[in-house]
């Protein structure tokens, strides 16, 4: 199977246009039937299939990350992820204290942890829209 780099050169082979040639079993060239070939435009050129995207968020420029508006659940996840994390930290820092201050602790770090990240989210979220809503003029020198 032609890995992914090189299907994208197949398909960019056959956006040109060139002449279409088959050959059979023998190894001998076959001319194509004309109703084989692809429908062209009025200009000459073969007329390419755009695929259409299903990513209904805002349109993000060549490699930059789309970034999407804070969101609370969004937050206690994370703060989900972090907690048995927090939780392990804590049994490893203090050894001579009991598992109930160990939660407690730990409960206490992530009840800060959700609206700061919830705060952080939203900031990075603002940076991302105004960089967005910015003219994308050139810089005179």
């Amino acid at each position: 199977m032609p890995t992914k780099k090189q299907r994208r050169r197949q398909q960019k082979s056959r956006r040109h246009d060139y002449e279409y040639v088959y050959v059979d079993g023998e190894g001998n060239e076959v001319e194509v039937d004309p109703d084989d070939l692809p429908a062209e435009k009025q200009n000459g050129k073969v007329e390419a299939r755009a695929a259409k995207s299903t990513n209904k968020r805002a349109p993000a420029r060549a490699g930059q990350r789309v970034i999407e508006p804070p969101s609370w659940r969004r937050a206690l996840k994370r703060a989900a992820i972090w907690a048995p994390l927090l939780v392990v930290a804590m049994m490893l820092i203090n050894r001579n204290v009991s598992p109930m201050q160990w939660a407690t602790s730990a409960l206490f770090l992530v009840a800060f942890f959700i609206p700061i990240s919830y705060f952080t989210d939203s900031i990075a979220y603002r940076m991302y829209r105004k960089r967005i809503d910015r003219p994308t003029t050139p810089k005179a020198r």
